[in-house]
């Protein structure tokens, strides 16, 4: 078993160094992309430094209920990656010690991990001031030991982000698989009975949208008008805003870009999309990335391409808020994805 799983870390690695190989290398028949490091530049914004840290984000484990199409991290039923409570402890420490003042979990299913509750606890005892837990909703109906995660949610206060790919089951199911919109929906509606997402409540409940193919995301306002009419008249479903974020050309969905020969033009339109307003907000410049091993990186997407940050410091054991401060974002061409339209972070566009 131990060979098993060793073979698969090594498999996955050298995933990660061909993906990153064929982002930073890449020539394509009309001709090379330009480099997003020369774009930074032209704007006299390289190097990429970071800003005052404000979130951790924490990958807490691979395993995931789903497997998504578009996943970024490659998470699924199969995976057992896990976040162990000693690591977890250590974040909480870093938290105590830089006043960061959103703690972002996220995996996976994030719920999965048997330390999670425990977790989710012991981080509000030090008064996070906001608690995101990127929840896939269909975990909340998966299993009877869930069932009570939208009342567990609301003891904590818990601001909820939830993936929805469309209000429609066509488009939901064939993203994210069979029979995840029914799922999704009775998940929503639980959510919503506690006081979740309802005009008012100071429950949080915002939505992900992702796009279903090798296209950009319309404009998120007109796409959150559209998602709560349809939602509130088919369903009777509530929530307060819609997050929509670019599909990064990494993992399972790069995967899916050149298989299905779209690899090209989706490179061509995340750079003729560049936004040059969106680099000074891109999410790395105030974020930090923990994996479920307590490597550190700029952010999730880096994660899963295995950039751990530039610096002396590396992994959550060794925290050194000023060695952090003073190191170099590390960037490839994928970071146009970031920067395209609108721009994207976990928490929507940023401009």
């Amino acid at each position: 078993m131990l060979l098993k799983s060793l073979k698969k870390q090594k498999n996955e690695l050298a995933n990660s160094q061909r993906q990153l190989e064929l982002l930073s290398n890449g020539v394509f028949e009309t001709g090379e992309l330009p480099k997003f490091s020369a774009q930074l530049a032209s704007l006299k914004q390289f190097p990429l430094k970071p800003k005052t840290l404000e979130i951790l984000q924490i990958n807490i484990g691979y395993m995931c209920n789903q497997v998504c199409a578009h996943c970024h991290v490659d998470a699924g039923p199969d995976r057992k990656e896990i976040m162990t409570r000693e690591t977890m402890q250590q974040c909480l420490d870093v938290i105590k010690k830089t006043g960061a003042h959103t703690l972002d979990l996220t995996g996976g299913a994030p719920e999965m991990n048997p330390e999670f509750r425990w977790f989710v606890e012991e981080a509000t005892k030090i008064g996070v001031k906001d608690f995101i837990v990127r929840s896939n909703l269909t975990i909340i109906t998966a299993n009877k030991k869930y069932y009570d995660l939208p009342d567990f949610f609301k003891k904590h206060n818990i601001h909820v982000i939830s993936s929805m790919p469309h209000w429609t089951k066509g488009k939901t199911d064939k993203q994210r698989g069979d029979g995840v919109f029914n799922a999704s929906i009775k998940a929503l509606k639980m959510l919503n009975a506690v006081g979740y997402g309802m005009p008012g409540s100071e429950l949080k409940l915002d939505l992900v949208y992702n796009p279903s193919g090798a296209f950009l995301p319309g404009d998120q306002a007109a796409l959150e008008s559209d998602f709560k009419k349809a939602l509130l008249s088919d369903f009777s479903i509530q929530f307060h805003e819609l997050f929509s974020i670019t599909n990064l050309p990494i993992s399972r969905f790069l995967d899916y870009l050149i298989a299905s020969e779209n690899y090209e033009d989706y490179m061509y339109s995340l750079v003729e999309a560049f936004n040059p307003e969106a680099v000074g907000n891109v999410m790395c410049t105030n974020t930090l990335s923990v994996s479920w091993d307590g490597w550190l990186y700029d952010c999730d997407f880096n994660q899963m391409l295995e950039l751990k940050v530039d610096s002396t410091v590396q992994h959550i054991s060794e925290f050194d808020k000023d060695a952090l401060e003073n190191r170099t974002i590390c960037i490839s061409q994928h970071c146009y994805g970031c920067t395209a339209g609108a721009g994207s972070s976990c928490q929507g566009t940023v401009t």
